[in-house]
């Protein structure tokens, strides 16, 4: 290798800032997929230090080693033109083609609100790639030949964090519940039907968090949810935005939430509970109806389940509604997405009007939580689901995290109860650091 070359794409994505670092001394990519014994727990192979990725739910999923390429910029549909011109440029040699999630990838982690944010949507692509899916394990390495084609070492032993303190957040809970209380009369007034508002949690630690211990609490503590790691953000998510397997789309929609307070709490009772409230009810159908209206377009034929589910995790229960669609040819999964997000789950209803009470009121810059995390492949398959339970870590600032929660407004919302479903809410993240 003669040291890393920087190729600036051409045409449509020049003024994007698309950036590829190609270590191979060639614009081309070859990657080899072969099929491997499985590896064991996933998450033993994540660096303490460099680029690394992942996105596992029961033991199943990717960790991404290295990155050959990045790309940060405002827009999924960016992304999508990138990732596209990126995947004509790869030969890829596989021993299991045809199996879903197989192969080279980008992974992605994008922002909530690209137009009042100060961070930047980004795109990354592993040069290694540890899988499990389905009783089947493989390892995708991009480089010029089929050498080194062995598992990496395993990494260091995880880190716990130590000395944690709470520092100030960006608003009170006395401030958070009056401004519920304001949005509120703004959906009484009907200028709106449903707002999504979120509050922070700022911790901060002796030393450099070690993600891979929190990804490795979230893990073991939340099997059923989607377990992320994408440059800094990290969280265990129940909710799939979408997963794109071929001609079939999938989209989990989650909302209307209730919390067990102890754990003498009947789950049943609780279930029921959650079943019969006319104000989780409607939170929850305005989550649906945005989700299938906004899929619509792109399938050809779709189902939409008339009644909720409901879904029942350590902290919390949710509402949920698996959408399945037939997907119109050439539809990629990152292109779903974009016409997916925001949905009423995570913004509300009107889209744009709830957009602008948020950035009204919530007086918080989001950055990519509530935003799409995932991945997706050469073929368009993928799945991104939505970068909840969570927090980010920044490089300026790397012993200190910053926690996210939310919750879904509606004409009789109650200030004091939307404050506790927030604070159920941070409980993963809080379980993770061992500060609950």
């Amino acid at each position: 290798m003669s040291g890393k070359n920087i190729m600036w794409l051409p045409g449509r994505v020049t003024a994007m800032l698309a950036r590829v670092i190609l270590d191979f001394g060639t614009a081309r990519l070859r990657a080899t997929t072969v099929a491997i014994d499985d590896p064991g727990p996933l998450k033993a192979f994540l660096p303490e230090t460099g680029p690394s990725t992942a996105f596992v739910r029961k033991g199943e999923g990717f960790v991404g080693l290295g990155e050959i390429a990045r790309f940060e910029t405002d827009r999924l549909e960016a992304a999508d033109v990138w990732w596209d011109e990126i995947s004509q440029q790869i030969d890829h040699d596989s021993e299991l083609p045809g199996e879903f999630g197989t192969g080279p990838i980008a992974v992605g982690s994008f922002t909530f609100d690209p137009d009042r944010s100060e961070e930047r949507s980004v795109v990354t692509v592993p040069q290694v790639i540890i899988g499990r899916r389905g009783g089947v394990s493989w390892l995708t390495r991009l480089a010029p030949g089929r050498e080194g084609m062995v598992l990496p070492p395993r990494g260091e032993p995880t880190r716990a964090p130590s000395n944690l303190r709470r520092l100030e957040s960006s608003m009170s809970e006395e401030v958070w519940q009056e401004i519920v209380g304001a949005v509120v009369n703004l959906i009484r007034a009907e200028q709106v039907h449903k707002v999504v508002l979120a509050r922070d949690l700022r911790v901060a630690a002796d030393a450099a968090f070690d993600l891979r211990h929190l990804l490795g609490q979230l893990m073991e503590k939340y099997p059923m949810t989607w377990a992320y790691l994408v440059d800094g953000m990290i969280g265990a998510t129940p909710e799939l935005l979408l997963r794109r397997e071929g001609s079939l789309v999938t989209s989990r929609v989650l909302a209307g939430t209730v919390w067990r307070d102890h754990e003498s709490v009947d789950p049943v009772a609780k279930a029921a509970e959650l079943s019969r409230s006319q104000k989780d009810i409607s939170e929850h159908e305005f989550a649906v109806d945005s989700v299938a209206q906004a899929l619509q377009p792109y399938c050809s034929a779709m189902n939409v389940p008339e009644s909720p589910s409901v879904l029942r995790l350590p902290n919390v229960m949710h509402l949920a509604t698996d959408i399945t669609g037939v997907v119109r040819q050439g539809i990629s999964s990152m292109a779903l997405a974009a016409a997916l997000h925001p949905s009423a789950a995570v913004c509300g209803t009107p889209r744009h009007d709830a957009l602008d009470v948020i950035s009204e009121f919530e007086s918080l810059d989001r950055g990519r939580y509530a935003g799409p995390v995932g991945w997706t492949n050469t073929d368009g398959d993928g799945e991104w689901a939505i970068a909840l339970r969570g927090g980010h870590v920044r490089p300026s600032t790397p012993n200190e995290i910053q926690l996210f929660a939310g919750a879904g407004l509606v004409a009789d919302s109650d200030p004091a109860n939307e404050l506790a479903e927030t604070g159920a809410k941070f409980v993963p993240m809080l379980q993770a650091l061992g500060l609950q």
